[in-house]
């Protein structure tokens, strides 16, 4: 089946799913097309367990056919990403720049530890022998909020200005992050490489900071020729260029792509909203990537939901991943609450319920996903990629659901002088 005959299939599968969410369900869209497409996924399972294999096997056949790690990590996950920085406020996010990163990198760190030791706990409990080299492999692709899922929703949770960007901006940059990591690990547990703290050093500044370098000067340069232009289609044709051509040349280089384009975006929606374009390009730009953000976002959560009918589930796993899920959940309290306290002892002010929003909105989504699936076939990848999606569901479900209610619950009044910043 040719890629365009896939792209239109899930175009036309995601619009249909979304007007029934609309006219029915009436969820968050992307929430309400999982939701959606699970139920679908179920249906057509039931269905070929009581005979009627027919719908199944061509419903299977177009999920198989999609390389759900390539097109999510290689190609979608750029625009996405360049999206939601586009609309990050630089000022907002320099000023929380030091919990932000501390959440982004210690934080993630340190999560992907307590998920190591308790998942190796965990497993054997229920009779998996799964080495711990995996189970730090498992810890360092469910550690990362997915910034996806997260962006989504903050924006009818009703989220405080200083919330939402340090939610945003954490889940923005712990993917570059988390990805380094993995990728280190991932050379360890399925190559058979030895550690090397100073390979692993060496292997975070190239990727992570020279991704950032690199996306500094794509974005700087993209930013001068805005400047000399004022055409608005020649200006989103190049903002669509910089995504494309700079994800493709960080990847390349082995330079973190979604940290060069998160980079990129900032500038981009910053420097170049305030200085290098005109209102009428403004608007044609961020409708063009509200477009591309919300159409990527549906077919993204499609196949999410559709993923079950190609994954090979079992009482035991849904009951393995129900309970992996609440310990992710504690381990994000963990690496979450440590930081914070410190950062309160040093004099940083922080809204009284703090860790608990940024515990329940630390969502799990596709890159967890993707990343789980770019692991080797094995006994343990299968396992570790069942219970990812199972925790990943559970946390867009019951998390993504419930965090705007968390938000107006744990809402504290603004005085007039002095308000209280998360």
């Amino acid at each position: 089946m040719s890629l365009l005959t896939i792209t239109s299939i899930l175009i036309s599968v995601a619009a249909l799913f979304a007007y029934v969410n609309y006219r029915t369900l009436k969820l968050p869209t992307t929430i309400g097309i999982m939701v959606i497409s699970l139920l679908f996924s179920l249906v057509l399972v039931v269905a070929g367990h009581a005979g009627h294999a027919g719908g199944i096997e061509i419903a299977s056949a177009i999920v198989s056919s999609i390389e759900f790690d390539e097109t999510l990590l290689n190609g979608m996950l750029g625009f996405l990403l360049f999206a939601g920085a586009m609309h990050i406020d630089l000022d907002h996010l320099l000023a929380r720049k030091w919990t932000i990163g501390i959440l982004a990198s210690v934080g993630v760190v340190t999560s992907m530890f307590l998920v190591a030791g308790a998942s190796y706990a965990v497993f054997r409990l229920f009779g998996f022998e799964v080495p711990f080299i995996f189970c730090l492999l498992f810890g360092s692709l469910i550690s990362p909020t997915d910034p996806i899922a997260v962006m989504g929703i903050l924006k009818t949770a009703g989220a405080s200005k200083s919330l939402e960007i340090k939610i945003a901006g954490e889940s923005l940059f712990n993917d570059g992050v988390a990805i380094v990591v993995f990728l280190a690990i991932f050379g360890i547990a399925v190559n058979g490489e030895s550690f090397d703290a100073g390979h692993v050093a060496v292997l975070f500044v190239q990727e992570a900071f020279g991704g950032a370098l690199f996306g500094f000067v794509c974005g700087y340069v993209v930013l001068k020729m805005l400047e000399r232009v004022d055409n608005y289609q020649v200006e989103v044709l190049l903002t669509l260029a910089l995504v494309a051509g700079g994800s493709t040349a960080a990847a390349g280089l082995h330079l973190s792509a979604p940290i060069a384009v998160v980079i990129a975006g900032l500038m981009i929606g910053n420097h170049g909203r305030r200085n290098a374009m005109s209102n009428e390009t403004v608007q044609h730009l961020d409708t063009f990537w509200e477009l591309i953000d919300e159409i990527l976002n549906a077919v993204l959560f499609l196949i999410i939901g559709l993923e079950i009918m190609v994954l090979d589930f079992s009482a035991t796993v849904w009951v393995l991943g129900v309970v992996l899920a609440l310990v992710v959940l504690l381990c994000r309290l963990v690496s979450v609450g440590m930081p914070v306290n410190l950062l309160r002892r040093t004099g940083r002010d922080f809204h009284p319920h703090a860790v608990k929003i940024l515990t329940w909105g630390g969502l799990r989504g596709g890159i967890s996903v993707a990343l789980a699936l770019s692991i080797p076939a094995g006994t343990e990848r299968d396992l570790i990629v069942a219970v990812t999606y199972v925790i990943v569901v559970l946390s867009i479900l019951v998390q993504g659901l419930t965090i705007g209610k968390l938000v107006k619950a744990t809402a504290v009044p603004v005085p007039v002088v002095g308000a209280t910043k998360l």
